[in-house]
């Protein structure tokens, strides 16, 4: 246990616990140990290899074998990464040429000639019959002795391990800062926060768990050891019975709850009576999620407890017997007597998050310019009680609804990241109506914000998307929040994916579209276009019980396009969701690198493929007036084909959604900076060399060596804790 909670601690944070065991001269080891790292694209830092150094060589040795297993499977080298192609990205054969080279091998083999004859015959030849297609023709270590060693380059990713506290105090700050997140957490970082929760259960917690999911997921933990758990409406009874049913905690999917403990009943049917039974209203909360209520009823026999009263009731609204308007019910009447003012009163007193949220749809409906200003003067009364998150939400919903121009679209991403697009019909707001909003918002964000010192800031952290939602990103290495834009260097570009089947025969297909300014096809690679002026692709693989991967190499000063948009499309087998292992990133490279199709030290980015849908598509790149690339960060699944999904049947849809998403604009770093810069703080850019002596509150992409002590340091792995609450 203690080993995994360090494994978890490092991938969250980039820091090594500090490590402990006998003194000695483990100078040795940790230059070892360090040479190690760099393959991987890690490198210590100075204060960690000063302590590795004072410990014994076999104790360094153990810390440093465990953390390789960690930053490799980070980074992606915790597999094997065959090619189709086995000089890939040299020797790649014209599609046909590579075709009719399959077809003869087909009409060589005794055991497949007859069928290939009688396909061609027929005119329609199917490319998997053939033996020589979509499985590998050499091993992965003949596939190495045909590369020869990567060159190393100034430009290859190097992140830094840093030295961190002991284990139990960053076992104890890793779950403060997942359990107290002001954001929702994606569903690695949830199963996550349950592992820790088991082992923090009985220490320190957060003053407040605002996230409804991570209040579920440590109320599990806390009544697995007899603590209380943490419950103030009827939904978190509901959600930590889905906790305890190892069900959907975030109440997306109906879960099925099994026969419970009779200590876990009473504690459900005490903690469900005193919600109740200090505030009757909660009752109205019920009918949003009236059957799972009534299958949980099935599993907690209320009528064997009646000095709980309180909670029968719940049941009883569920099954309808009891009335219990929802509030919803009473905003919605209210509207559909076109009383607007009174609705956003209502709104305002009772649930001023549910305000900023109606907030668009009450502005429209307004019926003149004095029932806007009972709205508006709602918001700005209910603007102290509203998360954080929530303000700057509709911040950035506000800043795209300046106007339409009759052939607007608006994009639509769900939880899951599953993306559609659809015509926006809205009327526009008045222009004066979003002037005071922004400024409204923009205080009430500028007034929540803590003192922050001296900021130093990384230039290219200031084009990142504020992470609003832990679901807006992909866990993996590298990875930014969807609507985030960073740049792009070197010459290469490639793209890799890799899975892993888990029951049945499944066969992934990587991609590549090359758009012009306007949106409009230039070419693709694929396993249909395996060579073209702009890149190669390593080959189609059609199964991969053992695992499998796929490349796509760019020259990036070859491409005749403006956008390149690369996407893993499934063709058979199971989905993102179903696999056992899949993951997709890039890597950057310089020509005269060479070196194997993966090298852990030139990705970029990894993140793991896990949604709904049949086409995912990671991120685009673009290129600006200038000829710089920049990465787009998209993070999202199309529902596809249930098979046979390839690039050239998704070509519009893609199209569409890629113009309407880029169309829109996200609210980044540079405006949390902007507004911290104007409430006086000091406000220094780095140069990526040197640091200033004192402490600083420092923000960007990757932590600096060198940080004075006392800093604080805000990465992508933590920047929604800049997020005020």
């Amino acid at each position: 246990m203690v080993h995994a909670l360090e494994h978890l601690v490092v991938r969250h944070t980039h820091r090594l616990p500090s490590p402990t065991g006998p003194a000695g001269d483990g100078a040795a080891a940790t230059r070892r140990f360090d040479a190690a790292l760099m393959t991987a694209g890690f490198k210590l830092s100075g204060e960690l290899v000063e302590r590795l150094s004072g410990l014994a060589g076999p104790t360094v040795v153990e810390t440093a074998v465990r953390t390789l297993v960690t930053v490799r499977e980070l980074v992606g080298d915790h597999v094997r990464h065959n090619v189709y192609f086995v000089d890939f990205p040299d020797n790649v054969p014209d599609t046909l040429d590579f075709w009719r080279w399959c077809v003869a091998e087909a009409l060589a083999d005794d055991d497949t000639r007859a069928r290939t004859v009688e396909q061609l015959s027929a005119g329609v030849l199917d490319l998997l019959t053939l033996p020589s297609y979509g499985r590998y023709q050499h091993t992965y270590e003949e596939m190495l002795a045909v590369h020869d060693e990567l060159i190393a380059s100034a430009g290859d990713r190097l992140t830094v391990l840093h030295l961190g506290a002991d284990a139990e105090t960053e076992v104890t700050s890793l779950y403060l800062a997942l359990a107290g997140s002001t954001t929702p957490l994606g569903e690695e970082h949830l199963r996550d926060l349950a592992l820790l929760a088991e082992q923090c259960a009985d220490g320190p917690q957060p003053e407040t768990i605002t996230v409804r999911e991570n209040r579920a997921v440590v109320n599990h933990a806390r009544l697995r050891v007899g603590a209380t758990p943490l419950l103030d409406t009827v939904t978190d009874v509901l959600r930590l019975a889905c906790a305890l049913a190892d069900g959907d905690v975030t109440l997306r999917e109906p879960t099925r709850f099994r026969a419970l403990s009779r200590p876990h009943r009473r504690a459900l049917l005490a903690g469900l009576d005193a919600v109740v039974a200090a505030s009757p209203a909660k009752l109205s909360d019920v009918s949003a999620h009236r059957e799972a209520w009534k299958r949980l009823g099935e599993r907690l026999h209320p009528h064997e407890y009646p000095h709980w009263p309180h909670a029968a009731a719940v049941f009883a609204v569920a099954r309808g017997e009891r009335r219990a308007p929802s509030f919803d019910s009473r905003v919605e009447e209210l509207l559909a007597r076109g009383d607007v003012a009174g609705a956003a009163e209502l709104l305002a007193a009772h649930a001023p998050g549910r305000l900023f949220r109606a907030l668009d749809r009450l502005l429209r409906v307004a019926a003149d310019g004095k029932e806007r200003e009972a709205v508006l003067a709602a918001v700005e009364r209910a603007a102290p009680e509203v998360s954080g998150r929530v303000v700057l939400s509709v911040r950035e919903h506000v800043q795209n609804r300046a106007g339409a121009d009759g052939g607007a679209r608006r994009v639509f991403v769900n939880r899951e990241g599953s993306a559609w697009v659809a015509d926006d019909t809205r009327p526009p707001l008045e222009d004066t109506d979003r002037e005071r909003l922004v400024a409204v918002l923009d205080a009430e964000t500028r007034r929540r914000l803590p003192s922050s010192g001296h900021l130093l800031i990384d230039p290219d952290v200031l084009d990142v998307a504020l992470p609003l939602s832990g679901r807006a990103a992909s866990a993996g290495l590298g990875v930014l929040p969807r609507g985030s834009v960073s740049p792009v260097g070197g010459e290469l570009l490639r793209f890799f994916t890799y899975w892993r089947e888990a029951r049945r025969t499944t066969d992934l297909d990587l991609s590549a579209l090359v758009l012009d300014a306007d949106y409009r096809t230039v070419t693709w690679l694929s396993y249909t276009a395996l060579t073209d002026v702009e890149g190669r692709h390593s080959g189609d693989i059609t199964e991969a019980p053992d695992g499998a991967s796929e490349f796509i190499d760019l020259r990036l000063g070859a491409v005749r396009g403006t956008f390149i948009v690369p996407q893993v499309h499934v063709f058979s087998g199971e989905g993102f969701d179903e696999v056992a292992e899949g993951f997709f990133g890039f890597m950057l490279r310089e020509s005269e690198q060479q070196g194997r199709p993966f090298e852990p030290r030139t990705v970029r980015m990894k993140s793991d493929l896990r949604g709904p849908g049949k086409v995912a598509l990671p991120l685009a790149f673009r290129r600006d007036d200038e000829g710089r690339w920049h990465a787009h960060w998209l993070h999202l699944y199309l529902r596809g084909a249930p098979s046979a999904n390839q690039v050239e049947g998704h070509r519009v849809t893609i199209t569409v959604v890629m113009r309407a998403l880029l169309g829109r604009t996200h609210l980044t770093m540079r405006h949390l900076v902007s507004l911290m810069a104007e409430s006086g703080a000091e406000t220094t850019l780095w140069d990526g060399r040197t640091v200033p002596d004192g402490p600083v509150t420092y923000i960007g992409l990757e932590r600096p060596d060198g940080l004075a002590p006392g800093s604080r340091v805000f990465t992508p792995e933590n920047l929604r804790d800049l997020l005020p609450a």
